[in-house]
């Protein structure tokens, strides 16, 4: 529903950056991708963040992992979308030997830098850069998976709720019975 978004808005189409910063080494996806893939990707127990009660606070429920099953779905998808980019461009590099053949007896007569070929190969090169290592961060991501916090864990801390319950001293002002008598003010 478009109310989801009221703290975000944002258009029907999305694009994200594959990487989170510009320059940074270790692949990590764009937190905005990831939090919008949560989002695409609830359904079975956690569907019922999509309740209109969680309207409000559903898009901020998505910037950190939901359930197991969610970020698993949203790993693979990365997974998913990085292996068949990579597939794509070694596919088009196949078909396109000839041309590279033909770029390289150019590169030895011309100033490669400034060769409208070259500045492709290096921005190809830089997209594959960016493709690889977010595949290999995912991966990490993915076997990792059972080590992270999820929705329910971080809700049950909210509360207080997240230790055993003892029935001692420590814990004597919480009440299981009335603490007023009946008609009293």
């Amino acid at each position: 529903e478009y109310e989801t978004y009221d703290s975000a808005p944002m258009e029907p189409t999305q694009t994200f950056d594959v990487v989170s910063e510009v320059g940074v080494q270790d692949g990590e996806p764009d937190p905005a991708m990831m939090q919008f893939l949560r989002l695409c990707k609830l359904g079975g127990k956690d569907a019922f963040l999509l309740e209109s009660i969680f309207r409000k606070e559903v898009w901020g429920f998505m910037g950190e992992p939901v359930s197991e099953a969610n970020e698993a779905s949203v790993v693979d998808a990365v997974v998913e979308s990085c292996e068949k980019a990579l597939k794509e461009m070694d596919d088009l590099e196949e078909s396109n030997e000839d041309a590279v053949v033909k770029l390289e007896e150019e590169e030895e007569t011309e100033d490669t830098a400034t060769t409208p070929k070259s500045q492709c190969a290096k921005v190809r090169n830089a997209e594959r850069k960016a493709l690889s290592r977010t595949l290999e961060y995912m991966q990490r991501e993915k076997e990792a998976l059972d080590l992270k916090e999820y929705y329910q864990e971080r809700r049950l801390k909210d509360l207080g709720l997240d230790s055993e319950w003892n029935e001692d001293d420590e814990h004597s002002d919480v009440g299981w019975g009335q603490t007023r008598a009946p008609g009293g003010a």
